[in-house]
């Protein structure tokens, strides 16, 4: 099937997750392949992925191998591959933009980012690099609040043309403008707002979708998160959090019976906790009425690493992404869209967007009925 051939923007947590998982995976037997949802999707294995470039801002990864530079600080999460062969790519300077939040430099180095000294890359370099180094799919792993930077490499992937997966709430996918520039172009993106393989959100639009089959009335909810990561970090500055809580709300809105008021529903990011590291410690609450109009309610805390709990769906939506090259799909992929994030353009339960991925990686160039149906 040949490689697919990935670039990275920001080399933090998740795309260490993600890279250990490639090399951790590639001599599993499908039957010893615990915590992935596909093993194989249309010939494609988590080993097919190979990282070709990759982009940073950090002095402590810009010029390093990419496989020693996701074990840099201030990368903090678990090491399950440690012994990864150099890779041969090195770490390439970025473009800062709003990539950087100005209070992250009142912290401790081994907690935040260190800004290189090297001079950012141009928009023709990047695009360069992309088209030198055979990249197929451009992966947006930048800090929440990165407006700026995200576009800029968005319109890097279209003047490349080469597919975009936007992993973070910055609306890219889900704007309509900018979901025309990609189909005008026939390319591949996928987004916005990547869920985790077994997060708070995920869990959370479960439970209200629970609610609401077996009949019980959800009155008010939230959604408390802690964390020790950078990404947890970067969101104390509650400016840059505005899309990440807008896509968080809405993800756990659309599987709601009948739409919360604001003043009853509040979910997002809520403090940094440095010594949790990349644990992510989430606190549910659900308030409700069942049979008799008796009330009820629901506590619930989820403990879970958040980089590997990301990657487990990343390596899905890359091998769609892929998919769809192959195909000669291009514009917004709404099934792996609708499944893998928690802002598509179009909300679905996660019933009907199972559904359509399924048929999506399936696909014989019919779509069945029942996928039609629902994305009519």
């Amino acid at each position: 099937m040949g490689k697919i051939k990935i670039a990275i923007v920001g080399v933090g947590n998740c795309v260490s997750s993600l890279i250990q998982g490639i090399h951790y995976y590639r001599d599993k037997n499908p039957q010893d392949a615990v915590g992935l949802m596909h093993f194989e999707m249309n010939g494609y294995k988590p080993g097919d992925i190979e990282v070709v470039a990759a982009f940073d801002v950090d002095k402590r990864k810009v010029g390093q191998d990419v496989h020693a530079a996701i074990f840099a600080k201030p990368n903090c999460t678990t090491v399950f591959c440690p012994d990864l062969p150099p890779s041969g790519v090195l770490v390439r300077m970025g473009k800062i933009l709003d990539g950087v939040a100005s209070h992250m430099q009142d912290y401790p180095v081994n907690n935040t980012f260190v800004l290189s000294e090297e001079p950012e890359l141009t928009t023709n370099e990047i695009v360069e690099v992309l088209e030198e180094s055979g990249t197929q799919i451009l992966l947006n792993y930048l800090p929440v609040g990165s407006e700026e930077a995200t576009r800029f490499y968005a319109n890097c992937a279209l003047e490349v043309g080469v597919a975009f997966i936007n992993n973070i709430p910055v609306f890219i996918a889900s704007d309509p403008v900018w979901a025309k520039r990609f189909e005008n172009k026939n390319i591949p993106i996928i987004g916005d707002d990547i869920k985790s393989q077994m997060g708070a959100t995920i869990t959370h639009r479960i439970l209200t979708d629970l609610f609401k089959k077996r009949g019980v009335k959800l009155e008010r909810t939230y959604q408390l998160n802690t964390g020790g990561n950078t990404d947890f970090l970067n969101m104390l500055e509650h400016k840059r959090l505005v899309t990440k809580k807008k896509s968080k709300t809405e993800a756990v809105q659309a599987a709601a019976a009948k739409r919360l008021d604001d003043e009853n529903i509040h979910i997002g990011p809520s403090d940094y906790v440095p010594w949790q590291k990349d644990n992510k410690v989430c606190f549910i609450r659900m308030e409700g009425k069942l049979f008799g109009d008796v009330a009820m309610n629901l506590e619930m805390r989820l403990s879970v690493e958040d980089s590997p709990n990301s990657a487990g769906v990343a390596i899905d939506a890359i091998r769609c992404a892929k998919l769809a090259l192959d195909r000669g799909q291009g514009g917004v992929l709404q099934a792996p869209s609708a499944y893998f994030c928690k802002h598509p353009a179009r909300q679905f339960t996660d019933d009907e967007a199972f559904t359509m991925v399924e048929d999506f990686i399936n696909d014989d160039g019919v779509l069945s009925l029942k996928t039609l149906k629902l994305a009519s």
